[in-house]
Parts: C-alpha cells; structure tokens; sequence
C-alpha cells in the first residue's frame, strides 16, 4: 500500500455538502489503519488568541482556527512547517516530510523554529480501506502538497488555487461552480 502522508486531498464535486465540500486536507497520517488530517482551507471566526493566547503570537495570519475536520471539533491541534534553523521545537512530532504535530500543552516554538504553525479544531479521519473507498468513487483528488498551503494567508482561496497549478484537466474543476442549479 503506497502511503499518501504529506499530500493533499482536494474535494471533487461529488462532495456537494457537509464539511469537505470544496474542501482540501492535508494528509499527515495514511497506512492500513486508516488515514488522518486536517482540512486547511475552513477558517473559523475564533481567535487563537481568545482560545490559546500564549500561541497567538506564532501562528501565521489569518491568526484564526481553522475547522481542522468533523472528529474530535472540542479538541485543538496544532500543525507546522519547519524552519530551517537547527532551533528544536519542543513537542514537536514529526508527521511526513516538513510537517508535524505541536505539543499545545508545552510552550510556543522559538522564532524561527517553525517556517510556520496553524491551530486546528478537529481533524479528519477515515478508517481502515475508508479513505480508499471514496478515492475509488471520485470524491477526492490527491496531489503533491507545498508547504505554503498550510499556511495560505487566503485560505478561503485555496481549493481553487491548488486545482488551477495542476498540468492536466483537472484545473477545468476550479472554475465548477458552488451551485451548479443556478448556472
């Protein structure tokens, strides 16, 4: 089984509703067990600062959380990018390629430990062959992951953004339109 940790997967539109409409999730955790992520691109109107006030200072504009999936909503995560600096990340957990897990309940990374951090409420889940399944029906595209989607400063733009730098037809999808009865 080829992992897919470290990609991302980008809603087609046989996901019309619920939480990954249009949605893209980055992958941190995929094996026979099942599969794990966030969804990058669902700001939430909650302040980290109103929430986690000694992270507010770390994490990357918008400095929101985001609805990181539907599991575990009342629980927050925190994923970064790291920097290039040799400076440890205390509670860091390596996840795949440069992103990872923040340990919360320790205290925020030094500057320039992280190229970057996002706080999350949530995350998604799949069990095992779940995930497999819905990529056998079409409701996911997966593709290569940059580090700069984590931290999109216009995350709303996102699902867009990564189906238009895709080679094939698959960048015709970004101009599908969000109620296709009203075209």
């Amino acid at each position: 089984m080829e992992t897919l940790a470290g990609r991302l997967l980008v809603a087609t539109p046989e996901i019309a509703a619920g939480p990954f409409a249009r949605s893209v999730v980055l992958l941190l955790d995929h094996d026979e067990d099942g599969a794990l992520g966030v969804v990058l691109n669902h700001p939430l109107e909650a302040d980290v600062e109103d929430v986690l006030p000694a992270w507010a200072a770390v994490v990357d504009a918008p400095d929101c959380l985001f609805q990181g999936g539907p599991v575990a909503t009342d629980a927050a995560l925190a994923v970064g990018v790291l920097g290039s600096s040799a400076v440890p990340v205390p509670g860091w957990r390596s996840m795949t390629g440069p992103f990872g897990l923040v340990d919360l309940d320790g205290p925020p990374p030094q500057d320039g430990a992280l190229r970057g951090l996002r706080v999350f409420a949530g995350y998604a889940g799949w069990g095992p062959e779940q995930l497999e399944g819905e990529l056998e029906e079409g409701s996911w595209l997966v593709v290569e992951a940059r580090d700069d989607d984590l931290l999109s400063p216009v995350p709303e733009r996102l699902w867009r953004d990564v189906l238009l730098r895709q080679d094939d037809d698959v960048r015709l999808l970004s101009t599908y339109p969000e109620d296709p009865g009203l075209n």
